[in-house]
């Protein structure tokens, strides 16, 4: 009996223990997933998962781009509505890695990113030798940028488009849009107006950004405060922008795009600084969802992000605006008159698409988001989309453009998407997901199984110690006939049983 209760009482102690241990994690596990976390996105090259992910980003991107074939050219010089089609998508594989990552003392990091972009003919709806007809920039663009020259000086530009044979409309292959082809009047721009164009070789659409780099940034690690990881320190040397109206529009804010600070909640946004953008953008919360089993939030564009100032006043420092849904990049693009929007003018003023047939916008086809694990700040699936756009109207004296409308001509949208999948996946699962959430299940088992132990122990030490006082406990019929004299009545009968034993052996002796 004393063994059983030794063991009973040993049993509580140990419940009450292991309460005591599963409330202390209930409090201290929370500190120990944050603290690994901060460790894991500290950008060091200690941490080897987060350090390669930022390095070499090792997940696939894809960058799918989407012409819009003009099928009414000849219509649009004598003031008829444009009309195209879209065609594509053109699918591109892009490689991103880092190059020149220089740590300081500052807790900083500067680094320049370059990309390269290899064609994927099984993911694409055609080939690079697809004929296409888009606006002629060289002309169409050119043109609304003199027409405030002299007249004159307007003659004799059109002269010079007519020497090269450069028509107010391209019909070329896909590949050479998008990388490049030969130009007497670019070879010749090139060689008497150096700087004019944005590059020195080929005219391409994206022949500035293949085998290229966004920059020289710099960048916090985190290691002095984690708040401020992948924040942007500075863009080539500088802390504010040189193309906007006022100080607001001119900053660099939030991160380079790729990743974000841990600790994320629904109120949090999602700043950038783009350098293809020419600005800093920020996307907002709009809903939970989930990914392979990794909880996500989902940011995307809100309707103020490429609003004129009219609509949203602190975008008045991108003017001189248009309609709402447009952000004009001229000031960054050697003043051509080339605005970026949302693909199929989506978000836009409905007005514009009463300006052009064939355009229909959704938000599943053409809305833009990034989906994060607001734990870690690490994006889990990303779809990155604008379009193109060229402001095209007739200018005097310069025949090229006939009697075109005015009109923000669509010419190519883009979509630039990547996701996390595989080994990446499946290491990022383990060890921020699983291992946190074993974690937090175990401060609730060690709770259940400590009360679960403390009472199985205390059944059976009140059982023991029934048992104990039930082996005292007299008869029911003798403590009822005497109450009050329970001992001195069990000492009487014991001597009257013993008295009649001894007479019952004399009676048989004799």
């Amino acid at each position: 009996m004393a063994s059983k209760a030794k063991v009973a009482v040993g049993f509580v102690v140990v419940g009450v223990l292991s309460v005591l241990f599963g409330t202390i994690l209930t409090f201290v596990g929370p500190i120990i997933i944050d603290d690994q976390i901060v460790k894991n996105t500290v950008i060091d090259p200690k941490n080897t998962m987060s350090y390669t992910m930022w390095k070499d980003v090792p997940v696939p991107f894809y960058m799918s781009v989407y012409f819009f074939n003009v099928l009414n050219p000849q219509e649009i010089l004598k003031g008829e509505k444009p009309m195209v089609e879209q065609k594509g998508p053109y699918v591109y594989r892009k490689r991103i890695q880092k190059d020149n990552i220089t740590f300081h003392p500052n807790y900083t990091v500067s680094y320049r990113e370059y990309r390269r972009y290899f064609f994927e003919p099984s993911m694409s709806a055609g080939s690079e030798s697809d004929i296409v007809t888009i606006p002629n920039m060289l002309v169409l663009g050119a043109s609304v940028m003199m027409e405030n020259l002299p007249y004159p000086v307007r003659l004799m530009i059109s002269a010079t488009f007519k020497t090269f044979k450069e028509g107010p409309f391209l019909t070329k292959t896909v590949g050479e849009l998008m990388w490049g082809y030969d130009s007497g009047l670019v070879d010749f721009l090139n060689k008497y107006l150096p700087g004019m164009l944005p590059s020195s070789g080929k005219f391409g659409l994206f022949a500035e950004f293949n085998n290229s780099n966004t920059g020289l940034f710099t960048i916090n690690t985190g290691k002095d405060d984690i708040r401020k990881v992948h924040g942007v320190d500075s863009w080539n040397g500088l802390t504010e922008l040189p193309y906007w109206k006022t100080p607001q529009c001119n900053m660099i804010n939030g991160t380079a795009g790729q990743m974000w600070p841990p600790f994320m909640t629904k109120e949090s946004t999602l700043p950038f600084y783009s350098p293809d953008a020419c600005r800093s953008m920020e996307l907002v919360y709009q809903r939970p969802g989930e990914m392979h089993g990794i909880p996500l939030y989902r940011y995307v564009a809100p309707k103020t992000l490429f609003a004129n100032g009219t609509d949203y006043a602190p975008n008045e420092g991108f003017c001189p605006c248009r309609q709402s849904g447009l952000l004009n990049v001229s000031s960054c693009r050697h003043n051509s008159p080339v605005f970026i929007s949302h693909p199929h003018f989506y978000n836009a003023d409905p007005v514009l698409l009463t300006y052009v047939n064939g355009l229909n916008p959704t938000e599943d086809e053409h809305g833009l988001f990034i989906d994060i694990h607001p734990e870690t700040g690490v994006p889990l699936n990303v779809s990155i989309r604008l379009q193109l756009n060229l402001y095209m109207k007739s200018v005097s004296a310069i025949t090229e453009t006939g009697k075109i409308a005015e009109v923000v001509m669509p010419m190519i949208w883009f979509e630039e998407s990547g996701y996390i999948d595989g080994p990446i996946l499946t290491t990022f699962h383990t060890n921020l997901v699983i291992l946190p959430a074993v974690m937090e299940y175990m401060q609730y088992i060690f709770i259940a199984l400590g009360l679960l132990t403390i009472l199985i122990a205390s059944l059976v030490h009140h059982r023991i110690k029934r048992s104990r006082n039930a082996a005292n406990i007299p008869s029911v019929s003798t403590v009822f006939s005497n109450p009050g004299a329970t001992e001195k009545g069990q000492i009487k009968a014991s001597y009257d049983h013993e008295t009649k034993e001894k007479c019952f052996i004399s009676n048989s002796e004799k």
